[in-house]
């Protein structure tokens, strides 16, 4: 496990593993009063979370599959990057992509957090890149099977 600092402003519990083999800990809307997010809108809802994070990890914010599924609710920058060097409180983007209202109440889980490591890239400047089978193939040059 990694130990990252955390400062919690709501009055909700520390974001939890909801089973041993979760991925990701489920954030809550940190509001005061209920917002009613319309057809095609988009807001950005607190969440009352600060992190600082270890050098060489990200915190990823993910749609909740729930969310999306029944209520076509998802994020639009997905996944949502946290870099290590942002103190300030975590918002999740949230767009309804469905053709009806969706309200967001206080304490609703809204998205989920994972916890990434990733490493620097050291760019390397040549004349040409190895050959591959797949070439410069783009989208769907792999057949559909």
């Amino acid at each position: 496990m990694t130990e990252v600092y955390i400062i919690n402003e709501s009055p909700f519990e520390l974001p939890a593993y909801a089973t041993i083999s979760s991925a990701g800990v489920d954030l809550k809307a940190f509001l005061d009063n209920p917002i009613d997010l319309k057809p095609l809108e988009r807001k950005i809802i607190a969440t009352g979370i600060k992190l600082a994070l270890p050098e060489g990890y990200e915190a990823q914010i993910r749609p909740r599959s729930g969310l999306a599924a029944k209520h076509g609710i998802s994020i639009l920058n997905s996944p949502g990057t946290i870099d290590s060097d942002y103190r300030g409180e975590i918002g999740v983007i949230l767009v309804n992509l469905s053709n009806q209202v969706f309200t967001i109440n206080r304490g609703d889980r809204i998205a989920q957090l994972v916890l990434t490591k990733y490493e620097k890239i050291n760019w390397k400047i040549i004349k040409e890149l190895p050959e591959t089978n797949r070439g410069i193939g783009g989208f769907g040059s792999t057949g559909e099977k």
